[in-house]
């Protein structure tokens, strides 16, 4: 991880963003090379910071309560290219080189559950 480490330049302080009823923003993470939509997660403000400070995705996990720099455990960095917000300000679009899975299943998306049924033709 340490050699695609590499800080980022924000325009945008935290205090900026309109954040959730829990404090936190709302971050959806597409692939850059081909914008599949990975994943959603949350950042508090130490995630963001830490984000910004690394150039790799860190998340809060609100299931654990705690900071979550994704793939310290798995080895499936996301390494930050592109970060954009919402026209409200309060969603935050990150593109990414992911490496390996994003989903804690082991898919590349987390988004791979069909909700609609398929028609027979």
């Amino acid at each position: 991880m340490e050699s695609k480490m590499k800080p980022l330049n924000s325009n945008m302080k935290w205090e900026d963003f309109k954040l959730n009823s829990d404090g936190m923003l709302p971050v959806i993470v597409q692939d850059i090379e081909n914008n599949q939509v990975l994943m959603m997660a949350y950042m508090n403000k130490e995630a963001y910071e830490k984000t910004i400070e690394t150039g790799t995705m860190t998340y809060y996990s609100r299931s654990r309560q705690e900071l979550w720099i994704k793939g310290l455990t798995s080895g499936h960095y996301q390494y930050v290219k592109e970060m954009y917000l919402d026209c409200d300000v309060d969603t935050m679009l990150v593109k990414v080189e992911q490496v390996g899975a994003a989903c804690h299943t082991g898919k590349r998306s987390c988004f791979f559950r069909d909700v609609l049924k398929k028609e027979e033709i």
